[in-house]
């Protein structure tokens, strides 16, 4: 049996993906930068990453490509991003939920077909996936992979056989697929990118120098030292050539009201120093907790959070009561994908392989423990009980989101409503879960206010689905 298992928290939520792409004008070489911008996105996917380039001077169709799982230092070396040469590109990071945990799923795929390549990387589920899926099989299509971004790319080439331009294709092939997706696309001579009329899922536009870039999150652009432009707007496409950008709004939805931007971007998945939709995801998270001292207060000696994106929420709340601010746990940067797993006689825990308490910070002390979510409540009751160990006197329990009671459909590895602990308990009773001397969640009206009053999807938390779920499950492994 192997030693190495994937370091994957089972009561943690992920994230789907992270997409890249950049054309350089200049006929610079874009592998290097798509890797760092792939690395700034790391958090989004852990399990699988790829880079895909091309060159718009030389042969068409030529599409030099590298992907392989593990993280971004383990997949690509100097050696292989030397050999990836081309101006235009497309990258991808990947954390699997529908779809296994395979190296045929790992993305760009790369597509061969009448009208010449196809490269796509795509963030997001779609909801009508298995039956796009089986129409394209009774009409000869052979599958190379598990996943619905296979789904998209062939409908793309196949609608790109009768259209004049790429642009066209993807717009017609929008009209068919339905849920949440960020999609940025190489053919030949173009970049373009797309996301779906509800805006689930973010995706901006950079430059730098000569050159344009589509990324997930506003922090990959400035690990390169690129300039923010401007989001892509919920549903529409943009198209970068020799010639410039260029947008269709003729997709973007003119009903702000069906927009349904996904509130975990801003509680967990993005990086506290992007900005999505206008909306800084740092200052959404402090509103967060500011919010929680507001309606959930409790006296104590210190607010502390659990790393990393319950640090910014125990912020907010130390500013907002005055109780001090400070740091409970040490987290262990260098756990990666995989670790050795240990012999069940050692008992080791895989939370204490990842965070450890300081002893000195809490002995004594009634902490405020700022978490953004409990999904089966395992980890949380671990984490409790580590504070408590190092002697805290009281433990009070504040998540920085409502509480989950519903599965997500569009890109969330939230599992079945079975596995939810708050789906089938009081707050009280998952409090002497938790070993908690109080517990409390977010209120549900903060959350529009944690989006500045975007439109928001929250189905997560309310079973308001934006789009009807699906006949079948569609979330592969985390369905059960």
């Amino acid at each position: 049996m192997n030693d190495y298992v994937e370091y994957i928290n089972p009561d943690e939520v992920h994230e789907e993906c992270g997409v890249f792409g950049m054309y350089d004008f200049d006929g610079s070489g874009v592998a290097s930068e798509i890797y760092y911008g792939l690395f700034a996105l790391q958090h989004r996917g852990q399990e699988s990453c790829g880079i895909a380039v091309s060159d718009t001077e030389g042969p068409k169709g030529k599409v030099y490509t590298h992907k392989g799982m593990g993280l971004c230092n383990e997949v690509f070396t100097p050696e292989t991003l030397e050999g990836l040469h081309g101006n235009i590109g497309v990258g991808h990071v990947r954390y699997s939920t529908a779809g296994s945990s395979t190296r045929e799923n790992a993305q760009p795929l790369v597509l061969n077909y009448v009208k010449g390549t196809l490269a796509l990387a795509h963030n997001g589920n779609l909801v009508n996936a298995p039956e796009l899926r089986r129409e394209l099989e009774y009409t000869g299509a052979i599958f190379q992979t598990t996943i619905d971004s296979e789904v998209i790319a062939y409908h793309i080439a196949r609608e790109r056989i009768n259209t004049q331009n790429v642009e066209t294709a993807v717009a017609n092939a929008m009209k068919k697929i339905k849920g949440a997706y960020a999609l940025v696309i190489m053919s030949p001579r173009k970049l373009i990118g797309a996301r779906d009329p509800y805006g689930f899922k973010p995706l901006c536009i950079g430059k730098k120098d000569n050159a344009y870039i589509l990324a997930s999150e506003s922090c990959a652009l400035d690990t390169i030292n690129a300039e923010f432009v401007r989001d892509v707007l919920p549903g529409e496409i943009v198209s970068i050539t020799k010639e410039g950008i260029r947008s269709d709004l003729s997709m973007c939805l003119k009903e702000k009201s069906k927009e349904a931007r996904c509130i975990f971007e801003y509680i967990y998945f993005a990086r506290p120093d992007s900005v999505f939709d206008g909306v800084s995801v740092y200052h959404a998270r402090i509103h967060a907790g500011r919010s929680l001292a507001i309606d959930s207060p409790v006296e104590a000696d210190l607010v502390v959070g659990v790393p990393e994106s319950g640090n910014a929420a125990a912020l907010g709340y130390s500013m907002q009561s005055g109780i001090p601010y400070g740091t409970a746990f040490v987290k262990n940067s260098y756990v990666g994908r995989t670790f050795i797993k240990p012999k069940q006689s050692s008992r080791v825990s895989s939370v204490k392989v990842k965070l450890n308490v300081l002893k000195e910070a809490v002995a004594g002390k009634r902490v405020i423990m700022i978490d953004d979510s409990i999904v089966r409540g395992t980890t949380s009751a671990l984490i409790v009980n580590m504070l408590r160990e190092a002697g805290a006197k009281e433990v009070h329990v504040r998540i920085s989101a409502p509480p989950f009671l519903h599965p997500c459909y569009f890109g969330t590895d939230i599992p079945s409503e079975d596995q939810l602990i708050a789906h089938n308990k009081s707050v009280e009773e998952i409090r002497r879960i938790l070993n908690a001397d109080s517990l409390s969640y977010l209120r549900m009206e903060r959350l529009a206010e944690m989006a500045d009053g975007l439109p928001i999807c929250t189905a997560c938390f309310s079973g308001d689905y934006p789009i009807a779920p699906p006949t079948e499950d569609i979330r592969g492994e985390f369905a059960e």
